[in-house]
């Protein structure tokens, strides 16, 4: 018997048979939503959990169709700092005698955005990133300090140390391991307590210098500690153009 044609009009399914589930379209896979989708795992889960098939699967893919758009993890990694860099807001570049003052409030807005986004600061440690919104904000950092004054040498020079710094700060902040629950605010003299105790039960003959600054040593929050060490960056800057 020879089968009769396919007619172009589907025909009805029988009543016992579970009907067919039309193929769900599947989001458009781009790199822009590769580099969104690893940010949302970085933030939820942190840097580690950030890989080819993990965003893959948020993705309803497979990993292998993610190369057409990023060469390899690294590529990915690069991109999703640069991302984040990207949401530094530059403010308006001033005058020139005012540069000091400028490159310390992008250096506070860059550890800020840094330290919003888990521990994505890992991405430049080692590494040298080049990604158009990192270039950004170093030409306008270069490019105020050389503005006002500041010697060529010194400045990409202090450029690459304070970027480091601010790097540095903000992956050493997501380290730190807090009880659940733990506010700064209320619970930090609770938190660093024991450390004092341990400063103050030390020998004396042996650690006086010690023993007799454990206040000065564990005073301040991490806020303050990090606008003390970029200040002292900064003067140490400024000292060199006075002389």
């Amino acid at each position: 018997m020879t089968p009769h044609p396919a007619g172009s009009a589907e025909l009805p399914q029988p009543p016992w048979r579970t009907p067919r589930k039309k193929p769900q379209s599947r989001t458009p896979i781009s790199q822009d939503l590769l580099v969104e989708t690893a940010i949302r795992v970085l933030d939820a889960e942190g840097l580690d959990a950030v890989s080819m098939r993990r965003v893959a699967q948020e993705l309803d893919t497979g990993a292998a169709s993610l190369y057409a758009h990023v060469a390899n993890k690294k590529e990915l990694l690069d991109l999703v700092f640069d991302r984040v860099v990207g949401e530094i807001d530059l403010p308006e570049q001033g005058e020139p005698g005012t540069w000091r003052e400028q490159i310390r409030e992008l250096g506070i807005r860059m550890h800020a955005t840094l330290s919003s986004h888990a521990d994505v600061a890992r991405v430049a440690l080692a590494n040298i990133p080049l990604g158009p919104n990192a270039l950004r904000v170093s030409e306008r950092m270069l490019g105020v300090m050389v503005a006002g004054g500041v010697p060529a040498q010194a400045a990409a020079w202090f450029l690459d140390r304070m970027s480091l710094y601010i790097v540095a700060e903000a992956y050493e902040g997501t380290l730190w391991e807090m009880p659940e629950g733990f506010n700064p605010e209320t619970d930090r003299d609770a938190f660093v307590e024991p450390l004092r105790q341990y400063f103050r039960s030390l020998p004396v003959d042996q650690f006086p210098a010690l023993v007799a600054n454990v206040d000065e040593m564990t005073s301040g929050d991490k806020d303050e500690r990090f606008l003390f060490g970029l200040d002292l960056l900064l003067d140490g800057l400024a000292a060199r153009i006075r002389n």
